[in-house]
């Protein structure tokens, strides 16, 4: 589901990053529109390390406390969102001009599939009739373990050796 922003998105969050640092008083540097630039032309998920080593690896100097820190930063302003997929370690996804969807993940080897169903929001909207309430957002996980037992022992294995979630 997830593809990499369009380069008319990236312009624009970049100019909503910079609004919302310059209201906090907040430093505009380099390198948090280089993090925010990395996250919106990535796909999927992904931790704060994924974004510091695809980095460092793309031969941007960036320090892992400079990608932590403006994540928490764009998390706040509502460009990036944060998911916890029943482990202790966040993932992190783009959130702006990003469809609304949810998550399957396996119990066994971590992968997470989206999905988007139109039957949920017409769910949440008569949930907010139902109970008076003006329903913003939701976040819907259902977890399981993979049918392809062999993908899913392949994806274990890469977990071992620090591959990526998806």
């Amino acid at each position: 589901m997830a593809h990499p922003a369009h380069e008319d998105t990236i312009q624009l969050v970049k100019e909503i990053f910079r609004s919302y640092l310059k209201e906090g008083n907040q430093r505009q540097t380099p390198e948090r529109f280089m993090v925010l630039e990395e996250i919106y032309r990535a796909d999927g998920h992904f931790d704060a390390d994924d974004i510091f080593f695809r980095m460092q690896e793309g031969g941007t100097r960036v320090s892992r406390a400079t990608v932590y820190n403006t994540l928490d930063l764009l998390v706040e302003c509502g460009l990036v969102q944060k998911q916890q997929f029943g482990k202790s370690q966040y993932y992190y996804e783009r959130a702006y001009a990003y469809q609304q969807h949810d998550h399957i993940i396996c119990n066994e080897c971590g992968h997470v599939l989206e999905f988007c169903d139109p039957r949920i929001g017409e769910i949440q909207d008569m949930l907010g009739k139902i109970h008076g309430m003006n329903i913003e957002s939701h976040s819907l996980h259902f977890y399981g373990t993979c049918e392809n037992v062999e993908a899913c022992d392949k994806r274990k294995e890469g977990l071992k050796k620090g591959s990526l979630v998806n």
